[in-house]
């Protein structure tokens, strides 16, 4: 299985977007600066997760959810999540 997720920076409200297949371990290294691209943002959480059945699939939804139309689905999706955080 492949995972598309999202996190959110408990320093500085940034989201990332990625995809793997294993999220635990992910998770960890995002958390552990071990990614050049997140290591600003430390801690972060899962806020959101899809899970898919292949890495090609995985990708292209990675790549729609960074689009400005996924950003907007994310952002509507998870309305209530945001409404709570404030």
């Amino acid at each position: 299985m492949w995972y598309v997720y999202v996190l959110l920076s408990k320093k500085n409200n940034h989201w990332y977007i990625g995809s793997t297949k294993n999220l635990k371990k992910r998770i960890l290294s995002h958390n552990q600066g071990k990614n050049r691209s997140t290591k600003h943002g430390i801690p972060w959480k899962v806020i959101y997760c899809e899970i898919g059945l292949n890495k090609d699939d995985a990708r292209a939804r990675e790549r729609y959810l960074k689009s400005g139309m996924g950003r907007r689905y994310l952002k509507n999706r998870l309305k209530f999540f945001f409404v709570q955080s404030l």
